[in-house]
């Protein structure tokens, strides 16, 4: 691989060049933690009844944000994280599907801008991956011949890397799986995907030389569907879900509201809009519904138990190395859980979520609110348990990693001048300071939103109307109250609009999954691909 050249600003990462012999003066390890469609409360320590022992102690040792935010949908997000731009900017609009041949829109991540791999590569540090890519357009891997296009991760920055360049397949065979950039076409009998990106993870860790500081990017396909994972575990969860969803959304709910992480004086929300205008209760269901949702929530949960329990072996590799003390430890969540199984699905993924409404692929609160952990003591112990309230954006991640690894972003890339990135780092607010609030704007297959502060305004496609939420009065998006603030609307719609023009989101698509594919497939490069 050829190592891109960067020119860097201020002297900070000149001198990170060189790698010192003094354990005490080394830079610190990152470990980047994400798993996939993993709701709002599903760990622990975020109300849930789930057992995240490992993710809970990172939490009573670090810091949990309470309005951490993603883009909504796995791409999407995996591009932000990776380059701390919106994905729209870096090519990554939508799925990696597809090539749409237009700006914003082109199925993988783009060339012009470097990872966060990159970055800390070219800082002297060692860089490892294991786990779910899935930013590189589907159509440059599927074939088992396939060679590297440029996007695949040992190109992007990753010097050592394990998993699937997919974004599906089975637990046992999971599609496009790589080692390297070489073709993985067998597995053992025994394989089951979250433990093989554990053990892959433990491994590149004991192999790593101990005078040399680390970046490793974890990441999970758990609790992604499809469900799958051994009987056994499977079992050991089912009681627990026999109670029933109106019971478990009410006790996450007020383990949440304990850990101050949803604000009090609220009822429980309970969405019945996303049900069109009826969410059922849980003793109307029939005796069949109610079986498939216990098992489903018990084998959602197997799966992120089993994750759980793989970062655990992380965390003790790392201590057994030595290095656990001087590894800065982030967790998230791509997106909110998601109603792609269908109504039980929807049923379960509300309890994910809770308390928030809609899910994974939209831009209401549920599909776009995820849990953020980062753990530090060695240099934020004061912060030790604490949960912070400043809204945080997936984008920020890039910028926080670099700043608290005391690296500074170049202003070329490739020889090109670069822009910094559109995220901003979190380390002041761990640090105790404060930062000025920031607008967030969303989009993801025509859904969009701004969140501008006690405003939120959705729209579900491209044709629909705006909603508009008060969030000091509604902070779970209850009560649309547009036609009472026309001009608010009017305000924030310029803004929306503004970003999504300088950042290549526009035009909007309003094609569903299978027409979208089928229809750029088919289309002239050279043709306006939108109707």
């Amino acid at each position: 691989m050829l190592l891109k050249r960067f020119v860097i600003l201020g002297v900070a990462a000149l001198s990170m060049m060189a790698c010192t012999e003094t354990p005490k003066d080394q830079s610190p390890h990152i470990l980047l933690i994400m798993a996939d469609d993993m709701g709002f409360s599903d760990l622990g320590c975020y109300g849930s009844e789930i057992p995240t022992p490992n993710l809970d102690a990172l939490a009573d040792q670090g810091v949990r944000f309470s309005q951490f935010k993603n883009t909504s949908r796995c791409c999407p997000s995996r591009a932000a994280l990776l380059t701390g731009r919106h994905q729209h900017s870096v090519e990554m609009g939508w799925m990696t599907a597809v090539d749409e041949h237009r700006p914003g829109y082109r199925g993988q991540l783009s060339s012009t801008v470097p990872t966060i791999a990159e970055l800390f590569r070219e800082n002297d540090y060692h860089t490892y991956m294991s786990g779910k890519w899935h930013v590189s357009l589907d159509g440059s891997w599927e074939d088992p011949e396939s060679e590297p296009n440029g996007s695949w991760p040992t190109e992007r920055g990753f010097e050592r890397y394990y998993g699937s360049l997919a974004g599906g397949g089975s637990y046992y065979t999971p599609k496009g799986l790589m080692l390297q950039d070489k073709r993985i076409t067998t597995v053992p009998e025994d394989y089951y995907y979250t433990t093989a990106i554990t053990k892959n993870a433990v491994q590149f860790i004991e192999e790593h030389p101990s005078d040399k500081s680390m970046f490793m990017y974890l990441a999970h396909y758990a609790p992604h569907r499809p469900l799958q994972a051994p009987a056994a575990m499977v079992e050991a969860h089912r009681e627990k879900y026999r109670v029933g969803y109106d019971k478990l959304k009410e006790a996450r709910y007020i383990g949440l509201i304990r850990e101050g992480l949803v604000p009090e004086g609220y009822d429980l929300p309970l969405h019945h809009t996303e049900y069109g205008g009826k969410r059922p209760a849980w003793d109307e269901l029939d005796d069949a519904t109610k079986e498939r949702w216990v098992t489903e929530m018990a084998t959602f949960s197997a799966m992120i138990e089993i994750m759980d329990e793989g970062i655990g072996q992380v965390i003790n590799t790392l201590k057994e190395k030595g290095m656990y003390d001087n590894t800065i430890i982030l967790f998230l969540s791509d997106n909110g859980a998601t109603n792609e199984g269908g109504f039980v699905s929807q049923l379960a993924a509300d309890l994910s979520n809770t308390p928030y409404r809609s899910y994974k692929g939209f831009t209401h609160l549920g599909g776009v609110s995820s849990p953020l952990i980062i753990h530090y003591p060695k240099k934020y112990k004061a912060l030790n348990g604490s949960i912070l309230n400043d809204v945080a954006h997936i984008t920020d991640l890039l910028p926080t990693c670099i700043d608290m690894a005391n690296i500074s972003y170049p202003n070329t890339f490739n020889g090109q001048p670069l822009s910094p990135p559109h995220g901003r780092s979190l380390a002041g607010l761990l640090e105790g300071g404060q930062r000025k609030a920031q607008d967030q704007f969303f989009e993801h297959r025509g859904n969009c939103a701004i969140l501008s502060g006690k405003w939120r305004m959705v729209k579900l496609a491209r044709e629909e109307q705006w909603q508009l939420y008060q969030l000091e009065h509604d902070p779970f998006e209850q009560h649309d109250v547009a036609a009472d603030y026309p001009e608010k609307v009017q305000e924030l719609q310029v803004k929306w609009m503004t970003w999504a023009q300088n950042n290549k989101v526009l035009p909007l698509e309003s094609k569903p999954w299978t027409p979208r594919i089928n229809y750029y497939k088919n289309l002239n490069p050279d043709q306006d691909g939108i109707d």
